[in-house]
């Protein structure tokens, strides 16, 4: 039975307290590397990856010839023997510092992508998951090994698989403790909304809102678009929409930079969607409109949808006057805590915005400028109090 993503990052989290290799199974994109992420984050791990498909064999460690005259042996009847050392990959080394200044700490280790990897690579690495071992170097007990496979056609549910990979060796098989991952809507969107290292939502509102929507559209799609929907999609359509030349390109560029991610149909269902919801409540009406209604209509908004127009309507004045800051300064108020003090930032971080309103403050006449941009410093210092 296949699991969603709490389910699975609760069984991983047992099979590593039982000192035991989990190996997640999931189609690519499903979230395995961001749930193994997840999953160090919340248990304060050191978390090092090793992609095993870009792997060749030698690259855990290779033979170094002898490099001293103490590493020959001379013998009576087998002539010069010469005691090889090895030479180990930065990630292993790496891995052994960290233990040695962290001995208290965990350490996962893993393995993704590893049916993908040559037969040659997984016997390598035959010793790591079996006997914690390479060669004569052993792993520090608070290394804690985790693989991810893709599906391969031998295993139950996945006969009809395509994915080119290499059978794992049945004593991987015997030694590890699979689990199948699926797309779970309702655990993606948790995951999507919680806060990341940076006290930011992991995916982008916009996306958050479009999923919970359109649920469909975060299912893989087998069918023969070369291009489908796929939870680590979302997230690259995420990142690029955060980037804040994304609002300046025209529609075609828009276009083509979600369609590379998620494929054309959706792309273009995922534009209509969001030029439709962001489209209730115009800056024109923001500015011009009676502010009654305009403050009704804005109250009625999700917060994500606040923040971008408050934003947007900042960065359309021409010049601060007392009516427009009235405006901001109500429409601030209806925004929580985390958007009041994000949009405080975006001014503070904006040099021309914030050096027109405080070109204005001095002037007895313009009461309302001087108090909105007090109420912007205020946001900021409750942040340090």
């Amino acid at each position: 039975m296949a699991l969603g993503y709490q389910d699975t990052l609760s069984a991983v989290n047992i099979i590593l307290n039982s000192n035991n290799v989990p190996s997640i199974v999931g189609e690519a994109g499903v979230g395995k590397s961001a749930l193994v992420e997840d999953l160090a984050n919340r248990n304060n791990a050191k978390l090092f990856t090793t992609v095993v498909s870009l792997s060749e064999k030698g690259d855990l460690s290779i033979p170094v010839p002898p490099l001293t005259d103490k590493s020959f042996i001379n013998t009576k009847g087998y002539g010069t023997l010469a005691d090889v050392q090895y030479g180990y990959s930065h990630t292993l080394i790496e891995i052994i510092k960290y233990a040695e200044q962290n001995p208290h700490t965990n350490i996962y280790w893993f393995l993704d992508e590893f049916n993908r990897g040559s037969n040659g690579v997984q016997s390598e690495l035959m010793n790591l998951v079996l006997q914690r071992q390479i060669n004569s170097l052993k792993l520090p007990k608070q290394v804690k090994i985790i693989i991810a496979e893709n599906p391969d056609s031998t295993m139950n549910g996945f006969e009809d698989s395509e994915y080119s990979v290499f059978s794992s060796d049945s004593a991987i098989k015997d030694r590890t403790t699979r689990i199948v991952m699926d797309v779970n809507v309702s655990d993606w969107l948790l995951w999507a909304k919680s806060k990341n290292n940076q006290a930011q939502q992991n995916i982008n509102s916009a996306v958050i809102k479009y999923i919970e929507n359109n649920q469909n559209m975060l299912i893989i799609n087998n069918s023969d678009n070369d291009i489908n929907p796929t939870p680590r999609a979302w997230k690259r359509v995420s990142d690029i929409i955060e980037i804040p030349e994304y609002e300046n390109v025209s529609y075609d560029i828009k276009f083509d930079l979600i369609a590379g991610n998620v494929g054309s149909e959706v792309a273009s269902n995922f534009l209509y969607f969001i030029k439709n919801y962001f489209n209730s409540l115009s800056i024109d009406q923001m500015f011009n409109d009676d502010f009654p209604k305009v403050l009704k209509r804005f109250e009625q908004l999700d917060e994500f949808k606040k923040n971008k127009l408050l934003e947007q309507m900042i960065n359309k004045v021409v010049e601060w006057e007392p009516r427009i800051a009235k405006r901001v300064d109500s429409l601030l108020d209806e925004l929580s805590p985390d958007g009041r003090y994000g949009i405080a930032i975006y001014v503070a971080n904006n040099t021309e915005v914030l050096q027109s309103i405080y070109a204005k403050i001095n002037d007895v006449s313009n009461n309302d400028i001087k108090a909105l941009y007090t109420h912007f410093q205020n946001i900021i210092l409750s942040i340090y109090r």
